[in-house]
């Protein structure tokens, strides 16, 4: 059996990154660390640039700007044994081409896949391919978020694609790229997405529409990501859907809707390559760091999981703290 871990977004930069100046590399993953490293893969959504060059975007209105210091980041991902970090988001370019760069760079010296992000459109759409203890994993990462952030012929960016399974550019562009994937001969493929808005409890119809043709398509896995609170799982021909699963670690204002809370979202793979269940373990964040849910936030957060499954027909079981869903397929 192999176990591979997806998280939702992991941004280590502003607030995050001035306490990780102060305090051991590995403390952004807080207790929740031992449970990483035990992990035999590692798939997050990497919401921040990996540089100290660079000026704030200002081509066009931004709110936020994200980056982290690479010498403290990098050995941080190492060091919780992050394999892939998906790059098709809306903040991998807030600080311009040079940091862009520079997080490309940093991430292939460290010996980490990326995805989603590249020098030229090519290179963006160009899947990672990574071993999980004998299981070979292709990802594909594809954004909706800011087109200005797309990448080009000739110029740096993300993969961009509009999120319609009907529209003629995102079908070609996507089949171009799950061929891509297919023919590394992966054991399992993982489409990872930053669709949508922010603060949306449920996905559109269309996203419903556009991941079951994703699956369909062979993708085994949808690895969703961008509203900042985790939404229902659906399960679909034996495949996880995990719409969205919310925000990992980050230095984020709260809010109603609970901004920190969320899970460790674990991919349990058989000896031939089949997938077997998917675990939920809840977690939170708190000191710029995340961590093991304390019991009546985890309580919290099963309860409104099964609720916002429900419409996907989703049974969970409990699994000690965690939720468990069968798969098959």
């Amino acid at each position: 059996m192999a176990r591979l871990g997806l998280t939702g977004d992991v941004m280590l930069g502003r607030l995050v990154d001035e306490r990780q100046q102060r305090r051991p590399v590995g403390a952004v993953w807080g207790d929740v660390l031992d449970r990483l490293t035990a992990l035999d893969g590692l798939l997050v959504n990497l919401e921040c640039c990996l540089s100290t060059r660079g000026e704030p975007w200002t081509r066009t209105e931004r709110a936020f700007h994200f980056r982290a210091d690479p010498d403290w980041a990098v050995p941080a991902l190492q060091r919780a044994g992050v394999d892939c970090c998906a790059l098709a988001n809306n903040h991998v370019l807030d600080f311009e081409e040079p940091a862009l760069l520079d997080t490309l760079g940093y991430l292939d010296e460290g010996g980490i896949a990326r995805t989603g992000a590249g020098r030229t459109r090519e290179d963006a759409f160009e899947p990672a391919v990574f071993a999980v203890d004998g299981c070979t994993v292709a990802v594909v990462s594809l954004t909706d978020n800011t087109p200005e952030y797309a990448a080009g012929d000739r110029s740096p960016g993300t993969a961009y694609v509009e999120i319609d399974r009907e529209n003629e550019r995102t079908r070609a562009a996507v089949t171009d790229a799950l061929a891509r994937a297919r023919a590394r001969d992966p054991d399992l493929v993982v489409a990872s997405l930053h669709w949508g808005p922010n603060m949306v409890e449920a996905p559109p119809r269309r996203f419903r529409a556009f991941a079951r043709w994703l699956v369909d398509a062979g993708v085994d896995v949808i690895h969703g990501h961008s509203a900042h609170v985790f939404q229902g799982v659906e399960v679909y021909d034996g495949r996880p859907i995990c719409y969205d699963t919310g925000d990992f670690v980050d230095d984020y204002a709260v809010g109603d809707l609970r901004k920190d809370r969320s899970f460790l979202f674990e991919l349990t793979v058989t000896d031939d390559g089949a997938l077997s269940h998917l675990r939920l373990h809840p977690t939170e964040i708190y000191d710029f760091s995340v961590h093991e849910a304390r019991a009546d936030v985890a309580e919290w957060s099963r309860q409104r999981m099964r609720r916002l499954s429900e419409p996907f027909d989703t049974a969970f079981d409990r699994d000690g703290d965690a939720l468990r869903v069968a798969l098959g397929g």
